[in-house]
């Protein structure tokens, strides 16, 4: 076991973990922070989609040891109030079916529209590769169009 501390959240958080636990279960078990969720565990799914700076990462595979001092954002970090633009999209275009798969789904969209802020139908299709077994693919798309312009009726109101 070794001693981490981690920047999750914008927070300081110690942790104890074997250097090759998958980051993912140390926020899972460690933390409590459990919104990331477990899919495949070979990096396919993107259930698990969480930012290392800014960069949208698959958990179930990236080793505690090689965060060192690196920013972690879990979905729980994106918005304490759930009022992030895609957070506000999803609900206004209805995304979620079952929704295991958002919380990674939002993740990687942030990331996307990090890099670019008015996305293509080909960007996006190109960017998310997370899969979503309910097939809500085209609303995720029109979500992300409605939160790249920052359209929401939510958010228009606020």
């Amino acid at each position: 076991m070794a001693k981490y501390t981690l920047s999750v959240n914008n927070k300081a958080m110690a942790v104890e973990a074997d250097p090759d636990t998958p980051l993912l279960w140390v926020l899972r078990d460690n933390l409590n922070l459990v919104g990331t969720k477990y899919g495949c565990g070979i990096a396919q799914c993107g259930a698990c989609t969480v930012h290392i700076n800014g960069t949208a990462v698959r958990s179930c595979q990236y080793p505690v040891a090689a965060v060192q001092a690196s920013k972690v954002t879990t979905i729980e970090g994106l918005s304490a109030t759930g009022t992030h633009p895609l957070q506000l999209a999803w609900e206004e275009m209805d995304v979620a079916q079952c929704g295991y798969c958002q919380s990674g789904q939002i993740m990687a969209a942030a990331s996307l529209l990090k890099t670019k802020p008015n996305p293509t139908d080909d960007d996006i299709d190109k960017a998310m590769t997370n899969i979503c077994r309910c097939g809500t693919h085209f609303r995720i798309r029109k979500a992300i169009h409605l939160a790249a312009n920052n359209k929401t009726t939510k958010s228009a109101k606020s």
